[in-house]
């Protein structure tokens, strides 16, 4: 089996790709700016670098080259700084230039392949999103630096393809499972604290993906990537919709918390958002989470979700684990309300 990247690789999705890759007998090479004892315990071979950095990134290729005979084969880079408020130049800096640096290094070591892990959120503006597929264009004006950034790295990876480096960009939607750090303790916490409010009429509905959906939509476009079939687009990777605010509900009833009941209408959690953003900005406060943002409105409020005919017809993805079995998986025994 092929040597393979993997940045990012203590992070939710990349510590799960890591682990699948090493099952299915390839030697994993893992990028991180930490130390993950776990997986080196696995057998992956670790190396820490700051991909904004390039002289840090180089460092680590000319180890990666001086200690492995064979020559690495693909990069699955699923590393970003992932938050709803900050510093511009924070995203900017390791989602953008991250990925440049890391294109440029990758082509210079002839490696030849790249998945990258991107976002949905780069095409979300406004308007509800039903049923879209990959023609939808970029977002012009995005209320998500977060997403500006992935959106600048997806357009910047796919535009270096050539004969000698192909790549494909995947944007999983709203990955929940095992081991998440992120969307799901953040909805415990605020329920915890009474702080979470339905926003909007409840009715929106929206894509997710199980980790291990995700995982297998990543191995299977670098098996399409090699046969060139994936190369140079993106793809969306979902399993839904569902309605989002019954699938915050059955999560809630799983960590034995009620279901919400307060709610906020649109128009008034976006004016909220706007003030708080604001006034952060004012005061220069970008390193915390605030409780709402206008991008977060938008996200709570309007349904998003896609076409995957694309990913199954290039990369012969299917979600093999439903919404419900994944719930099960995750958080105990559903009540059955909600499905994929």
């Amino acid at each position: 089996m092929s040597l393979v990247i993997v940045t990012g690789a203590g992070g939710f999705l990349g510590k799960r790709l890591t682990k699948t890759l090493l099952k299915n007998g390839h030697k994993v090479i893992g990028l991180a700016r930490g130390n993950y004892p776990e997986l080196e315990e696995l057998g992956v071979t670790m190396y820490q670098c700051d991909l904004a950095d390039k002289q840090s990134i180089e460092r680590a290729f000319k180890l990666i080259n001086k200690e492995n005979q064979s020559e690495v084969d693909a990069i699955f880079h699923t590393a970003s700084k992932v938050a709803m408020w900050g510093k511009w130049e924070d995203f900017y800096n390791t989602n953008f230039i991250g990925t440049k640096n890391l294109v440029e290094i990758a082509k210079e070591y002839k490696i030849k392949n790249m998945i990258y892990t991107s976002t949905p959120s780069v095409v979300f503006e406004w308007d509800d999103i039903e049923n879209g597929d990959e023609s939808l264009p970029y977002a012009k004006d995005s209320k998500s630096l977060y997403a500006k950034s992935k959106a600048l790295a997806e357009k910047y990876v796919l535009s270096q393809i050539n004969d000698d480096f192909k790549a494909c960009a995947l944007r999983p939607h709203l990955i929940f499972g095992e081991g998440d750090q992120n969307m799901i303790p953040r909805l415990i916490e605020a329920a915890k604290k009474g702080h979470l409010k339905q926003v909007g009429d409840g009715k929106n509905k929206v894509d997710v993906v199980y980790i291990e959906n995700a995982v297998s939509a990543h191995i299977k476009a670098y098996n399409a990537l090699k046969n060139s079939k994936a190369n140079g687009k993106a793809y969306f990777i979902g399993q839904g919709p569902v309605e989002l605010w019954p699938f915050i509900n059955e999560i809630l009833a799983k960590h034995d918390l009620p279901p919400i009941t307060k709610k906020i209408s649109f128009s008034k959690a976006y004016r909220i958002g706007a003030i708080i953003e604001w006034v952060l900005k004012l005061l220069r406060i970008f390193n915390i989470h605030p409780p709402m943002s206008r991008f977060v409105a938008l996200q709570l409020a309007k349904s998003h979700y896609f076409n995957h005919e694309q990913a199954h017809k290039d990369l012969g993805y299917r979600p093999e684990i439903s919404v419900k079995d994944a719930l099960e998986r995750s958080f105990g025994k559903t009540d059955g309300s909600i499905h994929s």
